[in-house]
């Protein structure tokens, strides 16, 4: 059996749970809705780097800038989104 050894960065999906549902890179779902009252609980990733995907990399964006303004220092936006990671076709 093969070992996988964890990412070292975190994923946060910020679509809703029926989209996350049908389709993920896995990682923590946290809606956009979601996201500001969740970050408390994101406290001690605040250093780490975090990946947040969403179905085409708007949600994302938004999330992204959400969580820089709250002091998150290394948060990358996945451009194109989920919809482009599909299209690879992988």
């Amino acid at each position: 059996m093969r070992n996988i050894e964890p990412l070292p960065f975190k994923i946060i999906d910020v679509r809703e749970v029926l989209e996350y549902q049908t389709f993920n890179l896995g990682g923590d779902n946290i809606p956009l809705g979601k996201l500001l009252t969740e970050a408390d609980d994101l406290e001690y990733e605040k250093d780490s780097e975090i990946i947040v995907i969403c179905q085409r990399g708007l949600r994302s964006e938004t999330a992204r800038r959400t969580l820089v303004s709250h002091g998150f220092n290394n948060v990358r936006n996945l451009t194109g989104g989920i919809l482009a990671i599909r299209r690879l076709d992988l």
